[in-house]
């Protein structure tokens, strides 16, 4: 079977796309989750265009074997985690922008393209991609678009698939899907776009995207509120969120504060209880203005420190902590972070939560995020050589799924469900979603062998 299956292969594609190394292989077998198993693929193909993808799937069809596709293997659940035996299906060869229309405000890529390629390309044209995971400039918009990612931007912009008009999907079978279009509306039938986008490869491969550009925004201002405890940062959270939109509402707890500081000294006060990071993109006197109304709810909510900056430069340099938050943990050991939501109202609950969790079952969690959508990543740091360590931190990365949905929230706002949270993911949807997932699937995929063992 395994030499069929590579004539089969080979008889396709060039023979530069038929990989069998066995070092190549293992550096194809997982993304970047923390403890997320992974088996041993049988070949890495790289196709270079859609009809080596769908010459790919009808291999695969016709020898029953499992195609795991992966972009740039930056996930952080485990989605693109290989399967024994399977077809790694790699995409960063179709990296090429199709076409950047200046005029409609779209571009079509294809999956391989880097996020941040497609925004360098976009603001040449002063025109602005929104999405903007924090790993834009390595991640690919394909596994953006498999994960539906997001970021700093969403609060006001939205994620990944709010940005998306149209798509081209090599189905199962090797037959392949247009949906959606180039325009701005369109609701002719079923909304199959959003049904592709964030299925993580299990529904059929992304090959192309219509991607809707917006014009650059002007420079941001930017404020950075301590506050004494988490109930007064949240009460800002919420003032700021009922009559405002920023461009970003950030927050980082007492323990991510002290691992910045610790491992890259900004002056911070080590002492609060929470810092909140915030930006209008309004421009010049309507930012300005904004900025201020953030501070005054800010004042009223009890924070004992304001400050704010139209300047570019000084708005970086107070962003600064933000930026460094995933960076620092990883100084410490080996860092996995986490990805849920809670209504915006039960921010404070989560992040005493997570607090409670981390001294019961003594393991380092830092938590900071996104404060105006209430997606936060409590990042648990942990020596992975001790299997001690590792129980603990599995157990509290458990307890912290369960203390997520009982406050209303979601099990993954960006990342992912992957392989990290499927067990607990009919808790979230219910028997009955859960059925019905199962029925899309089957449909998409009568053989199975999209993705296995991911999501569902």
């Amino acid at each position: 079977m395994r030499a069929d299956l590579l004539a089969a292969l080979a008889a396709v594609l060039p023979a530069e796309a038929v990989i069998t190394d066995a070092d190549v292989l293992e550096a194809h077998r997982y993304d970047h989750a923390g403890w997320a198993p992974a088996g041993m693929p049988r070949v890495l193909v790289r196709p270079g265009s859609t009809a080596e993808v769908q010459a790919v799937l009808r291999v695969a069809s016709a020898h029953r074997v499992p195609v795991v596709a992966r972009g740039a293997g930056s996930g952080l659940a485990g989605g693109c985690n290989a399967v024994d035996g399977c077809i790694v299906l790699s995409l960063t060869r179709m990296n090429r922008i199709l076409e950047l229309d200046t005029q409609c405000l779209f571009a079509v890529v294809q999956p391989g393209v880097i996020n941040g390629t497609l925004k360098a390309a976009a603001a040449e044209q002063g025109l602005w991609y929104a999405p903007d995971p924090a790993s834009w400039e390595f991640s690919s918009l394909g596994g953006n678009l498999a994960t539906n990612a997001g970021g700093l931007c969403c609060v006001k912009y939205g994620v990944t698939g709010d940005a998306v008009l149209g798509l081209e999907v090599v189905l199962a079978d090797g037959n392949v899907v247009r949906t959606g279009g180039r325009t701005v509306k369109n609701v002719a039938g079923y909304d199959l776009t959003r049904l592709f986008v964030g299925s993580e490869g299990t529904l059929g491969i992304i090959t192309e995207a219509t991607l809707r550009l917006r014009p650059k925004p002007p420079p941001a201002t930017t404020l950075v509120a301590a506050f004494p405890s988490l109930a007064a940062a949240g009460g800002a959270v919420l003032d700021i969120m009922r009559g405002l939109k920023p461009s970003l509402l950030e927050l980082m707890d007492r323990t991510t504060v002290r691992a910045v500081e610790k491992h890259r000294p900004l002056g911070l006060d080590v002492d609060v209880a929470a810092l909140l990071l915030a930006r209008s993109d309004a421009g010049g006197e309507q930012g300005v203005a904004e900025c201020a109304r953030m501070a005054a709810a800010c004042e009223a909510a009890g924070a004992t420190f304001v400050v704010q900056s139209s300047e570019q430069a000084e708005g970086e340099a107070l962003m600064a902590a933000r930026r460094f938050a995933f960076s620092a943990f990883e100084k410490e050991g080996t860092a996995l972070l986490d990805d849920v939501c809670v209504p915006i109202s039960r921010l404070p609950e989560l992040l005493a939560a997570v607090e409670r969790i981390a001294e019961r079952r003594g393991v380092l969690i830092g938590t900071f995020g996104h404060a105006g959508d209430g997606n936060m990543h409590p990042t648990l740091v942990f020596n992975r050589e001790d299997p001690d360590e590792v129980a603990r931190a599995q157990a509290a990365f458990d307890d912290i799924l369960v203390v997520t949905l009982d406050l209303g929230g979601t099990l993954t706002g960006e990342h992912g469900v992957g392989l990290l949270k499927r067990p607990f993911l009919e808790r979230q949807l219910g028997a009955t979603s859960t059925a019905l997932h199962h029925t899309l699937k089957a449909a998409l995929d009568p053989l199975g062998i999209l993705n296995p063992g991911k999501l569902l």
